[in-house]
C-alpha cells in the first residue's frame, strides 16, 4: 500500500507536465480544452487501476527488483491445474507478504505438493529457492521443505535444582 502514493504522485506529475505542454502549445482552444479534460479523466482512472492491482497476484516474471533473492518462505499456495500456481511469499527485508502467480508447470506443482506434505510431517515450513530468477530454465525454481532445526544443546543440569548436602553429623535423638 505504501507504494501506491508515490506511484500515483509520479503519474500526477507526468499528467501535469502533459497538461502544461497542451496549454502552451500553439493549437486551437478546443484542442487545449480536450487535452485538459483528458488529463483530468486520466487521474481517477490511474488511481482506480493502481488500487485494483493491489489485490491481484503479480506475475512472478515481472518481479525484477528482487531477482537476486536466494529463497522465500511459502506462506500459502493454490494450484489451478493447467492454469497457474498461486503463491503467497514471505521474504527477508520485506514487511508484508506478497502474492505471486507462476505459469502452470506440472513439475513445480509436484514439488510444491511434496514439499507441503514433508513440511507438515516434520513441522517445518515450505520454502522456494530462487523465486524470481529470470531464466528460461524452470529447474532453477524449486519448492522444498525447510530442514528440521537441530535440537538445543543440553545443559549440565537444571539451573534451579535442589541439591542435598550431608552435613556429616547425625542429629542427636538420644534424650
Amino acid at each position: 500500500m505504501r507504494d501506491l502514493i508515490p506511484l500515483f504522485a509520479a503519474l500526477g506529475l507526468l499528467a501535469a507536465i502533459l497538461a502544461h505542454i497542451a496549454i502552451w502549445s500553439p493549437r486551437n482552444i478546443w484542442v487545449k480544452l480536450g487535452a485538459l479534460a483528458t488529463t483530468a479523466a486520466f487521474m481517477p482512472v490511474a488511481y482506480a487501476s493502481l488500487s485494483v492491482m493491489l489485490s491481484r497476484p503479480k506475475p512472478i516474471e515481472l518481479e525484477w527488483s528482487r531477482e537476486q533473492l536466494a529463497d522465500a518462505a511459502v506462506l500459502g499456495a493454490r494450484l489451478e491445474e493447467g492454469k497457474a500456481i498461486y503463491v503467497w511469499l514471505g521474504m527477508d527485508g520485506v514487511d508484508e507478504p506478497r502474492a505471486y502467480v507462476l505459469p502452470w508447470s506440472e513439475e513445480l506443482a509436484k514439488q510444491l505438493h511434496g514439499a507441503q506434505r514433508t513440511a507438515e510431517q516434520t513441522g517445518t515450513q515450505v520454502r522456494m529457492r530462487k523465486p524470481f530468477e529470470n531464466s528460461l530454465d524452470d529447474r532453477n525454481q524449486e519448492f522444498y521443505a525447510a530442514p528440521v532445526p537441530p535440537p538445543h544443546e543440553k545443559q549440565e543440569g537444571p539451573q534451579n535444582a535442589l541439591r542435598f548436602e550431608h552435613s556429616g553429623t547425625a542429629p542427636n535423638t538420644a534424650n
